[in-house]
């Protein structure tokens, strides 16, 4: 099962560096799949019956929509994020110190710090540009194709305890290192020329990232494993869209969603805690002739899955993990419970996860933390807030969640697209 997706999804990574770029992927992604692409300034959306359709939000977040033939009988949604704990250039970044250029950084997420020291970086995201007064603003993505940074370590030598403490100061210990004096070549500069501009000059905003370079690799004696960065969460992006796109609904309304800042609590207009999927649902609503009641008797009869990584037992720390659930890479679905809602799956939603699998012969696994740990948490719940609807949390086990370069199972893709086409359908 994992041979048919393993390749492609090596390449959608490779095109989604950073939150940006991963929806413009996406969107590529669903156009070739015949969606239309809607604006949210426009101030109707003529919809057809059986149409296809996709709108974004802040270029960062993303929702698909497919319409019954007639009316929505129920909703089927399914609902990732696009972010990944990494790094945020300030403005105004550069700064000299011992003759190195470095850049002025900020975390984003709760990231394991220590696994972004020596390794090739470089930057991704976009710029606003006006060289053209007749155009206005225009927003463009950037990534050049170049390692330009490195987060150097502290020699052993001139710190003996570096092995015994974790404790890192991003600001006085994590800034990369980006040029050998300040006559080199100026960074916005370089982000100039990836844009297609003259000058930095015409760069009036800027929404950049410091990202692993590493490219993705498959490995194992069976090719059974995948390491890479940001496996959290776009390996449940990729499965989620693939199953969404060759799924053939029913009578349902079926869509697919991605929000942003889930890293950060979700709360911004691309989060899961905004309106966007409420906004695109009115205006569904509205196109399609229906009253607030027949919608809202949709949404009742319908089902969220919200899908993110999941923790598989780590073979060097098994004490951490709950004596009796205990994921695995390569194992299949992980149906996340939480007493305290951090996950929603209850019995009703858990139930229909269950018989998904059961009757498509998709195997599945569970998580819950130990009781003495708090753990994390993710989408489902904060959706929740605004659209109220029965909803269970999956997601796919992984190793060294939140580091520069996560492990997770090649299997498990396959697993997630069979498992998203069969509840679409």
């Amino acid at each position: 099962m994992s041979d048919r997706y393993t390749s492609d999804f090596v390449e959608f990574l490779c095109e989604s560096p950073g939150v940006f770029h991963a929806v413009d992927a996406i969107a590529r992604r669903l156009e070739k799949a015949g969606f239309s692409r809607l604006d949210e300034r426009d101030p109707s959306w003529n919809l057809i019956p059986g149409g296809r359709y996709y709108v974004t939000r802040n270029g960062s977040a993303c929702i698909a929509f497919r319409l019954p033939e007639g009316r929505p009988s129920e909703l089927r949604i399914m609902a990732s994020h696009s972010d990944s704990p990494c790094f945020k250039i300030k403005p105004d970044p550069e700064i000299e110190s011992a003759g190195l250029v470095r850049l002025n950084i900020e975390p984003y997420g709760g990231m394991l710090k220590n696994t972004w020291y020596d390794r090739p970086l470089g930057v991704a995201g976009r710029v606003l540009i006006c060289e053209d007064e007749s155009k206005g603003i225009e927003q463009r993505l950037v990534y050049p194709d170049r390692d330009l940074l490195v987060i150097p370590s502290l020699a052993i030598h001139m710190d003996r305890e570096a092995n015994e403490k974790a404790m890192t100061n991003v600001q006085n210990d994590m800034l990369p290192v980006f040029a050998d004096g300040p006559k080199k070549e100026k960074f916005l500069e370089i982000i100039a020329d990836a844009a297609g501009v003259n000058s930095p000059e015409s760069i009036l905003g800027m929404d950049l990232f410091v990202v692993n370079r590493q490219r993705p690799f498959v490995w194992g004696p069976e090719d059974e494993f995948i390491s890479a960065p940001r496996l959290d969460d776009l390996m449940c992006v990729f499965g989620t869209l693939a199953g969404f796109v060759e799924s053939a609904g029913q009578n349902s309304l079926n869509m697919y969603c991605v929000f942003d800042n889930e890293e950060v609590g979700s709360r911004s207009r691309q989060g899961a805690e905004s309106t966007f999927l409420t906004d695109c649902l009115e205006r569904i609503r509205e196109s399609l002739g229906l009253t607030f009641s027949e919608m809202q008797a949709a949404v009742q009869r319908g089902t969220m899955i919200s899908a993110d990584n999941a923790h598989a037992v780590h073979p060097n720390h098994t004490d951490k993990a709950d004596p009796v659930n205990r994921p695995r890479m390569n194992g299949g679905i992980v149906l996340k419970f939480h007493a305290g809602q951090l996950y929603t799956t209850d019995g009703v939603s858990g139930a229909f996860v269950k018989k998904i699998c059961r009757d498509n012969d998709i195997p599945l696994q569970t998580f819950v933390n130990r009781a003495d740990m708090r753990g994390g948490s993710t989408l489902g719940n904060i959706a929740n807030t605004q659209l109220s609807i029965s909803t269970a949390d999956i997601g796919l086990a992984q190793l060294a969640m939140h580091s520069s370069c996560e492990t997770a199972g090649t299997r498990d893709v396959g697993y997630l697209v069979g498992f998203s086409r069969a509840f679409y359908a």
